[in-house]
């Protein structure tokens, strides 16, 4: 008889608007927009609130900088009076100003070109009055990750990057860095995104594999689409201060033996409000397994690659990926790392989602093997269940793909070996076919 374990599970967010500490869901976050503890000069609408994020806009004014800075703290200056006042929301930009940082502004109303390897700085049309015992952490959309866009969003009176603080009331601003591309921007689009909670709300290693047994948080990812998913054994499970996933670079789950994609070094202009627009060759490299399931990456080049697990984000939870793990080396294994609530869910046979990965090393060429321990996932708590979970139903982008390219680009075909690449015929295994096809699997996402 089959043991259940879910009266073991850790407790789940409850349904509803909150009210216990965790990430807040998109019920919250609209309470939070009709009090205006986030507020814009435009209306904020619906389609920007996620199950468990808001979108924050662009501006209409982009800073080019010299170079990229540290932000920080300097709460007072002294006033005439001789007594600090707290700094004016345009600070930051007047301290930037005067340290010779700022060569020239752009106006984006009418949209602008980002160029590549460039430092810029902009406003965002949202600002923040959060109260007291609320936080927030922000991260790039999905999209703007798997083009090399670098952001960062920085915040009146606090050190670092991403990180708001408690009670938080200001300005936000986004440091933006296209690496590989140079792009079009206007104000109102989207490029990164805004995530609230209270509380401590991270899983604990414990909690992860009380949670694994009960929903299930990895599948394997060689079963065909139609087969019945294969849960992880519970032994298999690598938990240390969160989830760690593994690469794949021997393309397991797709007929053409596709393991990842490396960005071209000279392309056109990217305009990011397009969809399934550019030919995905000319940006684009295609990556096909070697004989002996290795990669090495180069420095500073930047590849797509996918987990060789599809991952569950369960509805009471919501995830987030660790950009530098100094234990899996000198290299940054995502620029967007938000999961929400419902990632990898689905009604049908094929349970979970394969993780896309935007992987940019460092300093030395990294050699990398299929099934090698990659990156991390910490998960989180919600405040309470969202109203919308992740998904077809809210028209995720990247709902139900494998290892895929951001939605600029037309549908990127197995790209097996042709005859307009003879080479590589040489990097599949013995008898592998080469059949025309597209990579099984699903990844993350933004939603329109």
């Amino acid at each position: 008889m089959a043991v259940s374990h879910a009266s073991h599970a850790p407790r789940p967010a409850s349904r509803g608007r909150g009210g216990q500490h965790g990430i807040l869901p998109d019920t919250s976050l609209r309470d939070l927009i009709q009090r205006r503890a986030i507020h814009a000069s435009r209306p904020i609408s619906d389609v920007q609130i996620q199950p468990a994020s808001v979108d924050l806009r662009l501006g209409t004014t982009a800073y080019r900088l010299r170079s990229s800075f540290l932000p920080e703290w300097e709460e007072r200056h002294p006033s005439p009076g001789g007594e600090g006042t707290p700094r004016e929301s345009e600070q930051l930009l007047r301290c930037l100003a005067k340290d010779d940082l700022v060569m020239y502004q752009m106006d984006l109303t009418g949209g602008a070109i980002l160029e590549k390897r460039n430092v810029y700085l902009v406003p965002l049309l949202e600002q923040l009055a959060l109260p007291e015992g609320i936080r927030g952490r922000t991260n790039p959309r999905s999209s703007t990750g798997r083009l090399d866009i670098f952001t960062r969003v920085v915040t009146d009176l606090n050190v670092g990057f991403d990180e708001i603080r408690s009670g938080y009331c200001g300005p936000l601003y986004l440091e933006i860095v296209p690496r590989s591309f140079t792009i079009r921007v206007q104000t109102g689009q989207s490029l990164n995104q805004l995530r609230l909670m209270t509380g401590s709300p991270t899983v604990s290693d414990a909690d992860l594999h009380l949670l694994h047994r009960a929903s299930t948080l990895l599948y394997h990812n060689d079963d065909d689409d139609r087969a019945e998913s294969r849960p992880l054994e519970a032994r298999a499970l690598r938990v240390r201060q969160g989830l760690s996933l593994r690469i794949d670079v021997s393309g397991a789950a797709s007929r053409d033996h596709l393991v990842g994609y490396r960005a071209k070094k000279n392309s056109q202009v990217v305009d990011v409000s397009t969809k399934r627009h550019y030919e995905a060759l000319d940006f684009w490299e295609p990556i096909y397994r070697h004989p002996n399931n290795t990669l090495l990456l180069e420095p500073e080049e930047f590849y797509i690659l996918a987990s060789k697990e599809r991952i569950n984000v369960p509805a009471g939870y919501a995830a987030e990926m660790i950009a530098y793990e100094a234990a899996f080396g000198e290299l940054r294994t995502h620029y967007a790392g938000f999961f929400d609530p419902g990632f990898g869910a689905d009604d049908g046979p094929r349970k979970g989602t394969q993780v896309v990965l935007e992987v940019r090393p460092h300093d030395v060429p990294f050699m990398i093997r299929d099934g090698q321990t990659f990156f991390k996932v910490v998960y989180e708590r919600m405040a309470a269940v969202p109203e919308r979970l992740y998904g077809s139903r809210i028209e995720s982008s990247y709902h139900r793909q494998g290892l895929t390219l951001s939605r600029h680009f037309k549908h990127a075909p197995g790209m097996s070996p042709a005859p307009w690449i003879p080479a590589f015929a040489g990097m599949h295994a013995p008898g592998a076919p080469c059949d025309q096809g597209t990579a099984g699997g699903t990844t993350r996402g933004d939603s329109p």
